[in-house]
């Protein structure tokens, strides 16, 4: 891989510029000073000398001859300076990228329910592909240059920092999104992560990435509502393989986006107090016939689930439905359970 080019440096740049302010309020005071020609004929007088126009009259008496080469030498070493430094900016492309990095800003500023992947490495590259299949719009923080640059290749909003830091989960709009994932490579780093969302955010939902269960521990009580631990679900789901390999099979299919079938989806919904189903029994609803998606499963308030539940299964405020179907069926389901309109008195 090829080297990466140093950064411009800015600060350098507007040292420069400051240094040219003071050699021309330095010269015009003492031209004003020697000569006494007036504050604007001195400034005058400072602007071509140290800017190597030339002198429209040679300065009078040996004081002012000398400090007019004076100032020629520090306007030369100066606009040499400057014409590196301009000459540096282009070949490191600092104007394209200070351009691109506020469209960036502004792009992000314009982002509300969207959700924020915090490192991006091999389980945060798989979540962002999850993520762009579902049309789910997403922002990275990772401060790796080589996972930067992934992520850039892919067309992501990317915040090149740490999303320990307070100021980079501002930038990536966390106080409008609707999930955080800490997805680092090092636990500690994600139980950080998932203090500093929890505290600036009390409704944000956290998936927080564990390699060990006493760090999964951790990052519940830290304030994260899930806790994925990849090399225990990697075992599981080897062992589903060997074991029931066609149910392994068809729910990964069914359960990844832009899967073999794409037209089957998964979908949880939760049902608000104002709902038409609120109250009601499936067998009621006649859901089925009505949706055609099927209702494989029922969250209740207290946490609990109600596995295939029976026609008689009634629905309650804070139920989250699971229901299973194509494309339009689950839209079909979905406007059952939406609220119902207030009329307009």
């Amino acid at each position: 891989m090829a080297a990466m080019r140093d950064p411009f440096h800015w600060r350098r740049f507007a040292y420069a510029q400051l240094a040219f302010v003071i050699v021309l309020a330095v010269g015009t005071v003492v031209f004003q000073l020697i000569l006494g020609e007036g504050w604007v004929a001195s400034f005058y007088r400072a602007v071509v000398s140290a800017t190597l126009t030339g002198l429209d009259t040679q300065p009078e008496g040996a004081a002012a001859q000398l400090f007019t080469i004076f100032l020629l030498l520090g306007g030369v070493a100066i606009f040499l300076y400057l014409a590196g430094a301009f000459v540096d900016m282009i070949a490191h492309g600092a104007l394209s990228q200070a351009y691109t990095e506020r469209k960036l800003r502004r792009t992000i500023d314009d982002l509300s329910g969207h959700a924020i992947i915090c490192g991006f490495g091999r389980v945060g590259r798989r979540v962002a592909s999850e993520f762009a299949a579902t049309g789910t719009p997403y922002v990275v923080i990772d401060r790796n240059p080589d996972s930067v640059e992934a992520a850039r290749e892919l067309g992501a909003l990317v915040v090149d920092g740490d999303g320990t830091n307070d100021d980079d989960l501002r930038k990536a709009g966390i106080d409008r999104a609707k999930a955080l994932v800490a997805s680092v490579d090092s636990d500690e780093s994600n139980l950080f992560i998932t203090l500093s969302a929890r505290a600036m955010r009390p409704d944000l939902a956290i998936v927080a990435r564990a390699s060990v269960d006493s760090t999964a521990r951790k990052l519940v009580l830290a304030g994260a509502n899930q806790v994925v631990q990849p090399y225990t679900s990697a075992g599981l789901r080897m062992a589903n393989v060997v074991l029931k390999p066609q149910v392994a099979a068809f729910l990964d299919i069914a359960t990844t986006a832009g899967g073999e079938i794409p037209e089957l989806r998964f979908e949880e919904i939760v049902v608000s107090p104002d709902c038409e189903p609120c109250g009601k029994s499936i067998r009621e609803l006649r859901i089925r016939d009505v949706t055609g998606a099927m209702v494989v499963a029922i969250r209740k308030r207290d946490g609990g689930f109600d596995v295939t539940p029976s026609p008689q299964a009634v629905f309650e405020a804070g139920d989250v439905v699971i229901g299973v179907g194509t494309t339009a069926e689950m839209a079909k389901l979905e406007a059952l359970f939406a609220p119902r309109e207030v009329p307009v008195a």
